[in-house]
């Protein structure tokens, strides 16, 4: 017998992969995003006036003056994403609003381009292809001291944050033979730590001196902002490169450019930018950073699995119980 419950007005701020906007509204009161043009400041403020449920992206700016002229119905922000500091989760929990997020879909998709990235930089793959397909050049063959770039086997790779992402980057590292060494708030168990054969560094900056590569894999916090700081970057070795899929802001990213430039730091992946989508044109003009424009958590199944983790945040919510992915600013 169908429900009589009237349904949540859900607006979602961007489009979404159509299984996932499908089965949304057969369940919801559900406005979509058909155009899928970013929503200004101004149609946030407004989704948020009207909306029951606000399903936002990892590039809406859900801050204080959105959510301080939002509707008093508006009671959950169902993040489509896995970090959460595209919302101001201190006014949320102040206006009684919960947030939710999706997190573990994420984690083989972005270690997998985290990765290829590692593959990437040193060995020069994205030049190499680069030089291929530009129809200026004609290719004269194999050549002993063309396009040379660096081994990674044997080499110490520093991970930033031994999440669920930095723990699958851990396994894929150790299946090349690179060294596993890394950084976070709190040190592994030591079961985790023998597994992965990995070593902990309480002090990043004493890591960063001895490592060849650097993988940022924590969150953007207040306290991760230029975590990667202008100090910081000066300890690497020269020979050193940096791979990041996490967030721009944890790099200060005028100063790596610096460094890229000047042989300080022999080169960088990046997927992720401090002012997305504005990228540091220094940064293009580099031979020696492979940039991609956030795309490593950009799968069919991914999309899918996070679209339906949002379902089911809101639909637990809908029927009165705790969504399963409340976010707590503690957590982060």
């Amino acid at each position: 017998m169908p429900s009589l419950q009237k349904k949540p007005v859900v607006i979602v701020t961007r489009k979404l992969p159509d299984v996932v906007e499908t089965r949304m509204c057969e369940l919801f009161d559900t406005r979509l995003n058909v155009d899928d043009k970013p929503m200004s400041h101004a149609d946030l403020v407004a989704a948020a006036k009207a909306a029951d449920v606000l399903v936002p992206t990892v590039t809406d700016r859900i801050d204080r003056s959105v959510l301080t002229q939002a509707g008093p119905q508006l009671r959950l922000i169902a993040n489509f994403g896995t970090g959460v500091d595209n919302v101001d989760l201190d006014t949320a929990r102040n206006r009684s609003i919960l947030v939710t997020n999706t997190p573990g879909v994420l984690t083989e998709d972005t270690a997998d381009m985290t990765m290829a990235l590692i593959l990437a930089v040193p060995r020069r793959v994205a030049e190499g292809a680069a030089y291929m397909k530009n129809p200026d050049n004609k290719w004269s063959g194999w050549s002993p001291t063309w396009m040379l770039g660096h081994r990674i086997f044997g080499k110490r790779l520093g991970i930033i944050g031994m999440g669920r992402i930095g723990q699958a980057v851990a396994r894929r590292a150790r299946a090349f033979g690179l060294q596993i060494h890394y950084h976070n708030r709190r040190r592994v168990s030591e079961e985790l730590e023998r597994e992965l054969e990995a070593t902990y560094w309480e002090s990043l900056d004493q890591m960063l001196t001895r490592v060849d590569i650097v993988s940022v894999n924590c969150p953007h916090t207040p306290g991760t902002y230029h975590l990667l700081s202008a100090r910081r970057l000066k300890l690497l070795k020269p020979t050193a490169y940096i791979v990041n899929t996490a967030r721009g802001e944890i790099i200060d990213e005028n100063e790596l450019a610096r460094l890229i430039e000047t042989g300080a730091i022999s080169g960088a992946g990046l997927d992720v930018f401090e002012h997305e989508p504005a990228v540091n044109p220094r940064l293009l003009a580099s031979d020696r950073v492979v940039a991609l424009p956030h795309m490593s958590s950009a799968t069919i199944e991914g999309r899918i699995d996070m679209g339906e983790k949002v379902i089911i945040n809101i639909k637990a919510f809908a029927d009165g119980h705790a969504p399963p992915d409340r976010v707590h600013p503690a957590m982060f």
